[in-house]
């Protein structure tokens, strides 16, 4: 079976129908049937890709889960709203953001000749006002905080090792992440502004709050570009011209913060310099550092961390992947871009639409197969 038709068949066997009309896709019907908030972003590109107009309801239904701050969720439960209410403290959806790509989904839709209603527009912009205007930041590097891991979608990434006391275990780590929710600082509405337990400043997270903020901006007007270009500056500033990669600050910036991830190449989306660029590159496409058969590596094979199936500690990921590959192109990089968009199809195709995969092989890790597995169509 074709690519094409490979994950026409798991998006539309994905397809939740919320009445009286519209819906999501869930990542995988099993492990994942609730929205996620990146996951649909990423679904409604595939759907473009597809020619299906889909994408705008499943953006619409995960927009409309913000609340009065703009803050946009990142899971709602359309389907049952009382499920896990009291381990978030809400109804309906969860009480903290995760990576908004919907102004990127917005931007690339209108791109490709979409209708996009000015109700979604106004959404998106509120969501990335409230993360560039009302999310505390780190007061010497001037990037956002996050305030839990979950936030960052990549949430046993090594560069939050430090912040799991006695060092990066499993079990201590998920322990961890159950505690911490219940540290995050809220305003008055319950959004969450900031978090003293996890002062993580995460450089990937802030090139993708520059990033998205960025396109909505430039393909729609609604924002004003000046708060995410200094954003998109201060993750510029951390670039580490000996690691050949962003370092996030913090808590931990001398420690964990300096891991080498895909994750933390993702300034790469705002950055302007030539030889910054061209080192990225080399770091994707170079099987010594994080270059492989079947995508990039999540983690650079020379870091004590790097763990080739291990969920966030090495196996290739095709959002970070299809991110990279965007960045890449956007920068002119495009042997290197090709390199990463081969590398993906192929981890896809091997490992049946998975989750992620292992890097050198393809073997399928997680969910299989997973919604957004499907933007390897748009790098074919």
């Amino acid at each position: 079976m074709e690519l094409r038709d490979r994950v026409l068949a798991v998006l539309r066997r994905h397809w939740v129908d919320i009445p009286p009309g519209g819906g999501y896709t869930a990542p995988n019907r099993s492990r994942y049937p609730w929205q996620w908030l990146w996951d649909s972003c990423f679904h409604a590109l595939v759907w473009a890709e597809l020619g299906d107009d889909r994408g705008l309801d499943e953006l619409a239904q995960i927009l409309a889960a913000a609340d009065a701050s703009g803050c946009v969720p990142h899971m709602a439960y359309q389907l049952d709203p009382r499920h896990h209410a009291d381990f978030w403290g809400r109804t309906g959806a969860s009480s903290i953001t995760g990576p908004p790509m919907y102004g990127h989904a917005l931007a690339e839709l209108g791109r490709r000749g979409a209708h996009v209603p000015d109700r979604l527009v106004a959404a998106a912009a509120a969501g990335l006002e409230f993360l560039l205007q009302r999310r505390e930041r780190h007061t010497e590097s001037g990037l956002v905080l996050l305030c839990h891991p979950w936030e960052s979608g990549a949430d046993n990434d090594p560069r939050w090792d430090g912040y799991c006391a006695g060092g990066f275990d499993e079990r201590r780590w998920f322990e961890a992440k159950g505690r911490l929710l219940g540290e995050i600082e809220r305003s008055a509405g319950g959004s969450p502004l900031a978090n003293p337990k996890f002062a993580a400043a995460s450089a990937g997270f802030s090139a993708l709050v520059a990033f998205n903020a960025l396109e909505l901006a430039t393909a729609t007007g609604a924002l004003d570009p000046a708060p995410a270009e200094r954003l998109a500056d201060a993750v510029r500033h951390r670039w580490d011209v000996d690691l050949r990669s962003y370092t996030d600050a913090g808590d931990a910036e001398a420690g964990s913060g300096r891991t080498r991830t895909a994750y933390g190449l993702l300034g790469l989306l705002v950055e302007s310099d030539g030889e910054r660029t061209a080192a990225v590159a080399a770091e994707l496409t170079d099987v010594k550092a994080l270059g492989g058969a079947f995508g990039p590596t999540g983690v650079h094979r020379d870091e004590p961390s790097f763990a080739a199936r291990s969920y966030w500690r090495g196996p290739s990921w095709p959002q970070l992947d299809y991110l990279l590959w965007l960045g890449l192109r956007r920068a002119g990089r495009h042997e290197a871009a090709a390199t990463v968009a081969r590398g993906t199809v192929a981890g896809a195709a091997e490992s049946g639409l998975a989750e992620y995969w292992d890097s050198d092989d393809g073997t399928g890790l997680g969910a299989v197969p997973q919604s957004w597995a499907g933007l390897s169509l748009l790098m074919a």
